[in-house]
């Protein structure tokens, strides 16, 4: 028997999908698992008969899926962001199989919600949209062809979570993280701060702030440790304007 109190907090997001039958394909092995919240960041064609047509019954998962126009969009609220990856990358966090994953995913949503995140059918999340999550996700596969469609994936992570449900027993103290846009927040002030301090004059931004949220996606932040960072940024950068103003002041006279 599935435990739907904690499903119900679980979303599915897909991003880019290119094909509309694969969002109704995708529809349809959540439905049958008991999964209902569907996201889809910038589809080429939906709604569509398509899709409809690849639903076979879970018109109601495709009726009340949620269209967003940026990936921040589809996580707001989100807790913990799980992102499908076929292919190692050089800066990831711990690569986990779905057997391994889903009962800790499921341990979140008992309190808070969560989000599956697919990528687009060709090549899967980009940098950036892996960059959001705090955990990554390989199905095992034959290496010589370990392609698997969409619509495949979600059914594989859905029912990997459903068995999970079977035997779910909350913790006794769960962490409660920071959601998405918060954690989004910090990390625009911190990457805002470390210009301003100088600390990129001998660094590459980019790839300096993936390793920072690599370091703060392991830590899983919780909303009043985030208060707590920002504040320091503030005091860092307000006290780093101070010293500029003394020093323009110093050479002034």
């Amino acid at each position: 028997m599935y435990k739907q109190n904690h499903l119900s907090n679980v979303r599915v997001v897909l991003s880019h999908t290119t094909h509309p039958g694969n969002i109704g394909a995708a529809a349809r092995a959540m439905k049958t698992m008991g999964l209902h919240h569907l996201y889809l960041i910038n589809p080429r064609h939906f709604p569509d008969p398509q899709a409809a047509a690849m639903a076979a019954g879970a018109d109601d998962v495709l009726q009340n899926a949620v269209v967003c126009g940026a990936i921040d969009e589809a996580l707001q609220g989100v807790v913990l962001t799980v992102a499908m990856t076929a292919r190692l990358r050089d800066i990831s966090n711990e690569v986990l199989t779905p057997r391994a994953a889903m009962p800790l995913v499921l341990q979140q949503a008992a309190t808070q919600s969560v989000a599956l995140l697919f990528g687009t059918e060709m090549s899967g999340l980009t940098n950036e949209e892996v960059s959001r999550a705090q955990m990554l996700v390989n199905i095992p596969a034959n290496p010589d062809f370990s392609s698997l469609n969409l619509a495949s994936s979600v059914q594989v992570m859905a029912y990997e979570l459903s068995v999970a449900a079977q035997s779910f027993q909350p913790a006794q103290q769960l962490l409660q993280p920071a959601a998405h846009e918060q954690v989004e927040g910090f990390m625009v002030h911190l990457e805002k701060a470390l210009h301003e301090i100088g600390f990129f004059t001998t660094q590459n931004p980019a790839r300096m702030m993936q390793r920072l949220r690599r370091l703060y996606a392991r830590a899983r932040l919780e909303a009043d440790e985030i208060n707590i960072l920002r504040g320091i940024l503030s005091v860092t950068t307000e006290y780093n304007a101070r010293l500029k103003a003394r020093y323009r002041q110093d050479n002034d006279v």
